[in-house]
């Protein structure tokens, strides 16, 4: 297999970013610099290394669901204290598959299945994810049409959405919206784009996966079922 494949099983991270991780020369085979060329024969116990730091073998797969509080930066950055990683176990390594910024909180998906995280981040899947959003002035028909319709912003053109007003539960600045993208900070520049600004942040479902009441700062195993959710859904057929 391609060794970014095989990076992705390891558990290194996804097979895109370990792509990435070949382009700028973190990864070595045999004391080599790695190309994307080279095959990997997995029984073979290869010397793979990325930053000085030995790979270890294929682990058998976790999957978590995490509350991340605001403060949190999802970048596993260990030379930065906020940095997720420093509340990650060792080992198994577990990454997760998509981000919430450092301002946002809610729920995170972590794994060391590269594959999966690979399908769920993959732009042509229009994959869910649904948050909570509050801001600093009272919702108007004409800000939740534009937004429901896409969003421009600098060269980014967003796609439709899923949104609705809040005001009858939590509060007329209050609105749940549905989104099939995930490019960085797109609700806040989206609001930005419309004259508002975002207060607090929350995502409460990655496709059928529920935030739930899972307490934050904690983390607890997917259930079967729900990774039979996310595994069917990552799997589905590309939308056109």
């Amino acid at each position: 297999m391609r060794i970014s494949h095989y990076l992705a099983l390891c558990g290194v991270a996804s097979r895109r970013q370990a792509s990435r991780l070949i382009d700028c020369g973190r990864v070595t085979i045999n004391q080599q610099i790695a190309t994307h060329t080279e095959l990997i024969d997995s029984l073979q116990s290869p010397d793979i290394c990325v930053d000085g730091v030995a790979v270890l073998a294929p682990q058998e797969k976790q999957y978590w669901l995490y509350h991340k509080p605001v403060g949190i930066d999802c970048r596993l950055l260990i030379n930065d204290p906020s940095s997720l990683i420093h509340l990650l176990p060792q080992t198994p390594r577990l990454y997760p598959a998509g981000r919430l910024d450092k301002d946002s909180r809610g729920l995170l998906l972590l794994t060391n299945d590269g594959e999966l995280t690979q399908a769920l981040m993959h732009p042509d899947f229009y994959h869910t994810k649904t948050y909570i959003v509050q801001v600093n002035k009272p919702l108007t028909p004409a800000f939740l049409t534009k937004m429901a319709q896409g969003v421009s912003y600098k060269d980014v053109q967003t796609r439709p959405c899923s949104i609705r007003s809040l005001s009858d539960f939590v509060g007329e600045d209050t609105f749940e919206i549905v989104l099939t993208q995930g490019l960085n900070r797109q609700i806040r520049r989206m609001c930005q784009a419309l004259g508002y600004r975002v207060i607090d942040l929350l995502r409460t479902k990655l496709m059928d996966v529920e935030l739930a009441d899972l307490p934050e700062k904690t983390m607890r195993p997917v259930s079967a079922a729900e990774l039979l959710s996310l595994t069917q859904l990552s799997e589905s057929t590309l939308v056109n």
